[in-house]
């Protein structure tokens, strides 16, 4: 009995070592999906939104040129750069794959950092094939900090003489694609497209909060809440100032698209303007302009046609309204294969925060008249977005807060345009969708349940959401 015993557990053994090596190989050897890249075909982005106005065409073309001009510190058509800065164009962070986009292919800063003659150090976390990255710092001196840290400064620039200021210190290194590593004080952030943003700025409170409504029992039963992103109550994030619901950046920490643009120009390129009057640095010797250096033209050039007077307008202005009045991407042609996708996204739950489409307010005026726009008012908004902030986990986790979306939130980041996209999530950690839909869990995800069934589908299937969200 004894051997029969010890023979019967050793022919168990084998074949529980057979049938776990079976499984692992299945597991290791099971195909899986391939994110084809940025799409080809026509760019489909880029244009001013259909049904403007002579006038509205105007200051869309105005500010749509005020988008590319590169600052200088002095002496210059566009005076105010620096002292620290992080560009010297809007284009050159918003430029995939077409103006008013995400972080191009090819790094502009490269360049950006020894222009007019900078000293500047390229930080180890800036690649020729990686993405425009902003640095922020979780803690300065001991304490809690969270705000951005330039890259460059104007030392030793031509247009800047007398000005000696000191890069900060990025180092240790970790890898410079990913931007994983390194010193772990610092984190990132990738600009994020401008595509449509007039129609989410055009979306009334009251279709938020519907949204958060509707389908709250499946949400619920998901681990799907949205956040509170308040300095006041509320269940969806609110502005501190007047209680309204908040919807620019990567934490919905902008109310509207003047602060979003006014805040970029003072703290990307340094140039001080109405919104943000000081300089963020104000060492003697690197201070050249009267502030704010971007200021309301009093004593334009008379328009040469219409009245259309777009000179008189602060270039935070103009900036807005290129933003309020650009399209929304156009998405490719439906086919099988991403029609099948579209409706696996919304059977897995995908659309309980990346929801498909929102409506704008009956009567929203375009930033050039007080009169409702045709353009802007009563139309679908097809963002993919709730506007919220969720919790992303640990593995997401930027340990930043602001205003109150914590170290794991987020706002959903809208998905038009995202099958021309090249660098995803909010540190630009990946170019490929696979993976930046699996980093959506961890622990503490709100994602988690949505990205478990998104595993159990078929390879056929998790390819068919790959080609639908390249399709958008």
């Amino acid at each position: 009995m004894t051997l029969q015993r010890v023979a019967y557990k050793s022919l168990r053994a084998i074949l529980v070592l057979a049938l776990t090596t079976g499984v692992y190989t299945l597991g290791q050897t099971r195909p899986a999906p391939v994110d084809p890249g940025v799409r080809g075909g026509p760019v489909g982005a880029g244009t001013p939104l259909k049904g403007l106005t002579a006038d509205e065409t105007a200051f869309f073309q105005d500010g749509q040129a005020r988008f590319a001009d590169i600052e200088v510190v002095t002496n210059g058509s566009n005076n105010g750069l620096g002292p620290r800065f992080n560009s010297n164009q809007c284009l050159s962070c918003h430029a995939q794959p077409d103006v008013g986009g995400s972080s191009p292919a090819q790094n502009p800063l490269i360049a950006v950092a020894t222009l007019n003659g900078a000293k500047n150090t390229v930080p180890w976390f800036i690649t020729q094939s990686g993405p425009v990255r902003e640095a922020r710092f979780k803690k300065s001196n001991g304490v809690g900090d969270g705000s951005v840290h330039d890259l460059f400064v104007i030392t030793g620039r031509t247009d800047a003489p007398g000005c000696n200021i000191a890069q900060p210190d990025f180092l240790p290194a970790g890898n410079p694609l990913t931007g994983r590593g390194g010193n772990p004080n610092i984190i990132f952030r990738i600009p994020t497209p401008l595509f449509g943003a007039g129609l989410i700025e055009a979306i009334p409170d009251s279709a938020i909060l519907a949204n958060v409504q509707s389908n709250a029992s499946e949400k619920s039963a998901l681990g799907i809440s949205g956040h509170a992103n308040a300095h006041l109550s509320g269940n969806v994030n609110r502005s501190a100032n007047d209680g309204t619901i908040t919807r620019f950046g990567w934490k919905a920490q902008n109310k509207s698209l003047l602060l979003f643009a006014s805040e970029a120009y003072n703290v990307e390129m340094g140039v001080t303007n109405l919104l943000f009057p000081q300089e963020r640095d104000e060492t003697p010797g690197c201070l050249f302009n009267a502030t704010p250096e971007d200021t309301l033209n009093f004593t334009p050039t008379p328009a040469t046609s219409g009245n259309s007077n777009t000179a008189v307008l602060s270039d935070i202005e103009a900036f807005a309204n290129f933003m309020r009045m650009l399209a929304p991407p156009t998405p490719a042609p439906a086919t099988p294969s991403s029609e099948r996708g579209r409706a696996t996204f919304a059977k897995i739950g995908c659309v309980h925060c990346h929801t498909p489409s929102l409506t704008t307010g009956a009567k929203i005026a375009s930033g050039s008249s007080t009169s409702p726009s045709a353009a802007l008012s009563n139309q679908t908004a097809n963002l993919y977005s709730d506007l919220l902030v969720h919790h992303m986990g640990k593995g997401l986790a930027d340990g930043i807060t602001q205003g109150g979306a914590g170290p794991d939130e987020f706002r959903t980041a809208p998905l038009w345009g995202v099958g021309q996209r090249v660098f995803f999530l909010h540190d630009g950690r990946t170019t490929n969708l696979v993976d930046a839909i699996r980093d959506h869990k961890s622990r503490g995800s709100e994602a988690n349940k949505v990205i478990e069934h998104f595993t159990r589908l078929t390879t056929q299937e998790q390819q068919e959401v790959i080609d639908f969200l390249r399709s958008l």
